[in-house]
């Protein structure tokens, strides 16, 4: 038996004296049901909450809302129906449009909040996990975003349909009003593409640090969206950069580095000349021999130049780490090491 028939056999079964007691009972037992639904769901989310399965929350927690608007929606529907059966008979086709549209509206919403809490579990599992088995944070941000987009379009095509209006008519609509739109909304859809490609490409993700040679951008990404990508710069302030920037200009991502680079001129004095293959030497030496030194990477130490107070010479050698702290510890114990060889 589907709504309407039920909504018409509650209609018959009460006499024109009785309409209103028995629209008060429905809204009354709508409240009383929702009352107890919440209560029910609140007790299975508190017991679901203590496993280890976090995908049995995703479920509650999107389905605590949606229900309790399906609810209420079938009790102000039936009230309805029980009240406009003593009057203007033509408006009952409207509230069986409207609850059916409020399904529809419901379903969606449930799998719109399903969609992003199974989102946030796959980042919050792959979060502490090493970085071969880590997921990529912006795939997962793209595809959450590609499903809800999917969701919206596909509630908002049944709702059409249930009002009447031809699909394919909004299909064929869509295709002229596209080219308007596009024309209306360049920037919009330039920006959108150009999160795409960030989406696709993947030239960065959230977390990494990147930099421009040809703009004043640099930061750690925040948030990568559809029209915009946040880069809260070392100082702390936010930069929020048009997707479209990335499509024209070059971006450096510092984060990807696999080695950190030492590159230091050092000078002497012109009195110690006779030193300076014994210094550049036992400079050689000692970055040969150092534990944090990557010694399959390139690595010179050559007297360099006259300059007008002193003779210099460099080094150039690679870092194992690429963290930025550990970094500056190595490139410390190195300079300290120098001094200590040009002293002695």
């Amino acid at each position: 038996m589907d709504t309407q028939t039920l909504m018409q056999k509650l209609g018959d079964l009460v006499g024109s004296d009785h309409w209103a007691v028995l629209a008060f009972c429905v809204i009354l037992v709508s409240l009383l049901i929702d009352f107890i639904q919440r209560k029910l769901l609140n007790r299975v989310q508190s017991q679901t909450s203590r496993t280890e399965n976090p995908w049995d929350d995703a479920v509650i927690e999107a389905l605590i809302k949606p229900i309790s608007l399906i609810i209420w929606l079938f009790g102000i529907s039936l009230a309805a129906e029980i009240v406009f059966r003593q009057g203007d008979r033509s408006l009952l086709a409207y509230v069986t449009k409207i609850w059916q549209i409020g399904l529809v509206f419901s379903i969606a919403w449930f799998a719109w909040r399903l969609a992003h809490g199974v989102e946030s579990n796959i980042i919050k599992i792959h979060q502490n996990k090493p970085p071969e088995e880590a997921i990529d944070r912006t795939t997962v941000d793209a595809l959450g975003k590609l499903v809800r987009i999917a969701i919206l379009i596909t509630a908002v095509l049944i709702m059409l349909q249930e009002l009447g209006v031809s699909i394919s008519g909004v299909l064929a609509f869509g295709g002229v009003g596209g080219l308007a739109v596009g024309l209306a909304a360049k920037d919009l859809l330039a920006n959108f593409f150009g999160g795409l490609t960030v989406y696709l490409d993947r030239p960065f993700k959230v977390g990494d640090w990147i930099c421009s040679p040809d703009r004043t951008i640099e930061g750690t990404v925040e948030r990568i969206g559809w029209r915009q990508t946040t880069i809260r710069k070392f100082d702390k302030r936010p930069i929020y950069v048009p997707n479209a920037t990335f499509t024209t200009i070059a971006v450096e991502n510092p984060s990807r580095m696999t080695h950190r680079r030492i590159f230091e001129t050092i000078g002497i004095r012109y009195c110690d000349v006779g030193a300076m293959t014994q210094i550049v030497a036992a400079v050689e030496e000692m970055l040969k021999n150092h534990a944090d030194i990557d010694q399959t990477q390139t690595l010179m130490v050559n007297f360099n130049a006259f300059s007008e107070s002193s003779i210099d010479f460099f080094l150039y050698t690679f870092t194992k780490t690429t963290n930025w702290v550990r970094y500056h510890e190595v490139k410390q114990d190195v300079l300290l090491r120098i001094e200590k060889i040009i002293s002695d």
